[in-house]
């Protein structure tokens, strides 16, 4: 099973920048794809951006041209770089991985989170 922390998060003001991590560790044999969703308060979580195959796949209109994904596979993290941020995109900014385990049964795993807060 993967285990995933995110850091990064915090508060920016609107138009700021912030990079998220999101680190895979645990026992698995690969992760098939890496992605970020959020959740703001009161709301479902939504997708942000997912990245495949080393390809950028599945980002969210919303953020389209403001967030790009990249993944070190050597270390098993994936990042979220985030511009223009705006103050809609307050919330809980969580990671998620698909990874076939050592017995080769896909996960969809699931990091605890972390908060970005754009002000005003």
């Amino acid at each position: 099973q993967v285990q995933l922390v995110e850091s990064g998060g915090g508060l920016v003001q609107a138009g700021g920048s912030l990079r998220l991590s999101c680190a895979a560790s645990g026992s698995f044999f690969r992760i098939n794809a890496m992605g970020w969703y959020r959740q703001a308060p009161g709301k479902q979580r939504v997708l942000v951006a997912t990245i495949t195959g080393g390809v950028i796949t599945n980002s969210a209109d919303s953020v389209k041209g403001r967030v790009t994904v990249a993944r070190d596979n050597a270390k098993n993290t994936v990042y979220l770089q985030m511009n223009g941020l705006k103050p809609e995109g307050t919330a809980v900014y969580y990671c998620n991985a698909e990874s076939i385990g050592v017995t080769f049964k896909v996960y969809d795993c699931w990091g605890q989170g972390t908060q970005v807060t754009v002000s005003s």
